[in-house]
């Protein structure tokens, strides 16, 4: 009888010894929650697979010191401030808000406490009134940001590399990409080219048209802009390019790992990568002000040997030098 009864008191007090060391650990509060707003793509895209793959090289596991909560507007601009309040809602620790200007204005309303690292593509922060500067930008943002702008021309001078004769382009844009349209017409005016702007409304897109209008047109190639909508429908656009053998310049690498002839832009895997560091150092105390905003330094141009020789294309040397990578 003793021995059972102080058997039971140690078991007891061993337990209430041990009970707020179990609390502690399973604390909401010791759980990074991390809102992820994303403009049109899904969780499964390499880049916001970059970032997470980023966090859990930081030391980040999900379920046990971290949890995402993932959001897209699947590139309806309408959805964003409901998506944004929502994330806010939730009482996140900080939020990564990437693609065109909509989604960070969305957060940017929702929220002026909770920190937000952008990934602001196609639009100037500092422009536009959510940051100071880059050095040292105000408020409760911060990020990277990555203007195409100035790449539209480079991607045309690619083409007329590729093809020497190039005379008609056609150029799909939609609304997301509506501040490429002039820089392209520019570039294409010093060029000798023409181009025909073809433009989609409405998600879903109608490709089919816009791709007859392009034939109408006489197109020898094509140049999509940099939109959201256009990359996460790559695999229908580069199967209509492939049916009406269409040579095409991309922003980004995925769409030539996809089949797409050429790509020139920046790495987004990089970006959403260089994002995580960021969401690591707010979560570790560092206030937004104190990350000044970068931009990518590196621009990698890729070829698809394979398409190339599909479409009767021949390659120089010297632009195969040019290239970062060649796929075979």
């Amino acid at each position: 009888m003793r021995c059972g009864t102080v058997r039971r008191i140690v078991i007891l007090t061993l337990g209430l010894l041990c009970a707020p060391l179990v609390g502690e650990a399973q604390r909401p509060g010791n759980i990074a929650r991390v809102g992820t707003l994303s403009a049109a793509q899904p969780r499964s895209a390499s880049f916001i697979q970059a970032f997470e793959h980023g966090l859990r090289d930081l030391g980040y596991v999900e379920g046990q010191n971290l949890f995402i909560e993932f959001r897209t507007g699947e590139g309806k601009a309408e959805r964003y401030p409901a998506l944004a309040a929502e994330l806010v809602g939730l009482h996140v620790d900080v939020l990564l808000v990437s693609g065109p200007e909509a989604p960070l204005r969305a957060a940017r309303d929702a929220t002026r406490t909770i920190p937000i690292v952008m990934v602001a593509i196609d639009y100037d922060p500092v422009a536009r009134g959510y940051i100071a500067g880059l050095p040292r930008p105000s408020g409760n943002i911060t990020g990277l940001f990555f203007q195409q702008l100035d790449l539209t021309g480079k991607r045309l001078e690619l083409l007329k590399d590729v093809l020497p004769q190039l005379t008609r382009v056609a150029v799909l844009w939609d609304a997301f990409s509506a501040d490429q349209l002039p820089a392209a017409e520019a570039a294409a005016r010093g060029l000798g080219v023409h181009l025909q702007p073809v433009e989609l409304r409405q998600p879903p897109y109608d490709y089919a048209s816009a791709f007859r209008a392009a034939a109408e047109g006489r197109a020898e190639a094509l140049l999509p802009l940099m939109s959201p909508v256009f990359f996460r429908e790559r695999a229908l656009l580069l199967e209509l390019l492939g049916t009406h053998r269409l040579p095409a310049i991309f922003g980004q690498r995925e769409f030539v790992d996809a089949g797409g002839l050429m790509a020139y832009g920046a790495s987004f895997d990089e970006l959403f990568r260089r994002a995580a560091d960021y969401v690591d150092r707010i979560l570790k105390d560092t206030k937004p002000t104190d990350l000044p905003v970068e931009q990518p330094r590196h621009c990698e141009f890729v070829i698809n040997r394979k398409t190339a020789q599909v479409l009767g294309l021949t390659l120089s040397p010297t632009l195969l030098f040019q290239a970062d990578a060649v796929i075979q």
